[in-house]
């Protein structure tokens, strides 16, 4: 059976990344919805300035949901740093771990924040029971987002599936909440996510690249597949 064509989705497939450049690329495509951001992919992108980055950000894309993650331990200045990100623009999104470095419990934050009328993404959550925490303190008023890390579930040998059937059904209760798959590992991803009912997954730029695969046959993957050994194995030179 021939895959839908990402337009043909349900889902909102959102990029995940930090390098400006590839962000206001992504920005054109009418199939990305939206972004999301955190600390390690800024560090990783060089970012210095976290203020000026995403206001640089906002300026270019204004219209599509942005999620960019607090990155304070200390509960206080999360809340602070929370308020200063959601003060940015309508599309923005904060992000705010569901516990911090100590396994403290976000959850009162999220409720304080969420009841602000603040729209939230509670992340790095990777068990039903996390998910219930979150939706239970999430304002039924305020737009917000639940991701579910399937791809770190997975590293460990889990199936993510039943963590991400669970989660739907919760999330399901507040139609203020949209599930989202994050941590993407493979491209069938998305369509594990549609199935399930997920309203947004995230994209890394590695995989939004194969998208042009969609509707290949495992035939043409195969010849594809040889023509590249081969082409490599005569530029390596080897011989026996």
């Amino acid at each position: 059976m021939t895959p839908k064509k990402i337009e043909e989705l349900r889902i909102k497939l959102y990029a995940d990344g930090s390098e400006e450049k590839e962000m206001l690329a992504l920005a054109e495509k009418a199939y990305i919805k939206g972004f999301t951001t955190n600390p390690t992919l800024m560090h990783k992108a060089g970012v210095t300035d976290y203020t000026a980055f995403a206001k640089k950000i906002l300026t270019a894309i204004p219209n599509k949901p942005i999620s960019f993650e607090v990155f304070s331990d200390d509960f206080p200045e999360m809340e602070r740093q929370a308020r200063l990100i959601a003060s940015w623009g309508e599309n923005v999104y904060a992000k705010i771990p569901i516990m911090n470095t100590k396994g403290e419990s976000s959850a009162p934050l999220v409720e304080k924040l969420s009841n602000d009328s603040i729209k939230l993404n509670v992340t790095m959550i990777l068990t039903s029971e996390q998910v219930q925490i979150a939706t239970e303190a999430l304002s039924t008023s305020t737009p917000s987002i639940i991701s579910v890390f399937a791809g770190r579930i997975a590293d460990v040998g889990i199936d993510p599936i039943p963590v991400m059937r669970d989660s739907k059904a919760i999330t399901s209760t507040k139609s203020s909440i949209e599930l989202l798959w994050a941590s993407t590992r493979e491209l069938f991803n998305i369509y594990e996510a549609e199935r399930i009912g997920a309203e947004i997954i995230t994209v890394p730029p590695s995989i939004l690249k194969k998208l042009g695969d969609i509707g290949k046959t495992p035939e043409v993957l195969t010849l594809e597949g040889v023509k590249v050994f081969y082409e490599d194995g005569k530029e390596a030179g080897f011989t026996l």
